[in-house]
């Protein structure tokens, strides 16, 4: 496991070195940045359930068997 960040973060570390010193221009207000966290939010409210399902599954899948399941 500490290979896998020790990797993830020499990887990413260098990018952050050639970044722009200045600040990019888009002319997003906040109206933009309160329009894209509301679609975060749906799509995270879409990935919970989901995501719990999965969890059911494989719970279910790793209990042990029983005999009543064997009728």
């Amino acid at each position: 496991m500490r290979a896998l960040i020790t990797t993830i973060v020499a990887t990413i570390a260098p990018a952050t070195a050639f970044a722009a010193s200045t600040p990019h221009v888009d002319n997003s207000g906040i109206f933009s940045w309160i329009f894209l966290g509301f679609c975060a939010l749906i799509v995270v409210m879409q990935v919970m359930p989901a995501v719990l399902m999965m969890a059911g599954v494989v719970k279910a899948i790793k209990g042990p068997v029983t005999a009543a399941a064997h009728k």
